[in-house]
């Protein structure tokens, strides 16, 4: 693998604290497991599929905070009911963390035949969305201030 040094970048950029915690990070990850899919399922919805056989609601979390989604999974010991000869399912506790672009927010999530989704969906707040300013055919008006008057 080829290893990247952003130490340069580091010493000269201000502000992008955040950039370089993501960078690290991803370079840092273990994709492996649990496998997962991203969808986009409409213009400002996606949805996260994790293949989480063995585990049930109760042994898995989820937590967002800071722009970050947590994805963790412990299962409880329990004795062996039967000898085992052959553990294909992993059922290790795993944590798996996932970046969120601002305004997205986390809507649902369900476990359903070893499948956790999470329903994801970007809300633009009103103040940041586009509106259209009309034109009108008058100059426009000046308001004045009302304390200058009074001075």
């Amino acid at each position: 693998m080829n290893a990247f040094d952003f130490a340069p970048l580091y010493r000269t950029a201000i502000g992008f604290d955040r950039l370089a915690r993501l960078v690290d990070a991803a370079a840092n990850s273990d994709a492996s497991y649990p496998p997962y899919n991203i969808e986009k399922t409409g213009d400002d919805t996606y949805r996260l599929t994790m293949a989480v056989a063995g585990f049930g609601p109760e042994d898995i979390e989820l937590t967002v905070k800071e722009n970050t989604l947590l994805v963790s999974g412990r299962v409880a010991a329990e004795a062996p009911k039967a000898e085992v000869f052959h553990r294909g399912i992993a059922g290790r506790a795993f944590d798996r963390r996932f970046v969120l672009a601002e305004h997205i927010v986390v809507e649902g999530a369900d476990l359903k035949n070893g499948l956790l989704n999470v329903a994801l969906k970007r809300v633009v707040p009103e103040a940041l969305k586009p509106r259209r300013i009309v034109i009108g055919g008058a100059a426009p008006t000046l308001v004045q201030d009302q304390t200058a008057k009074a001075a």
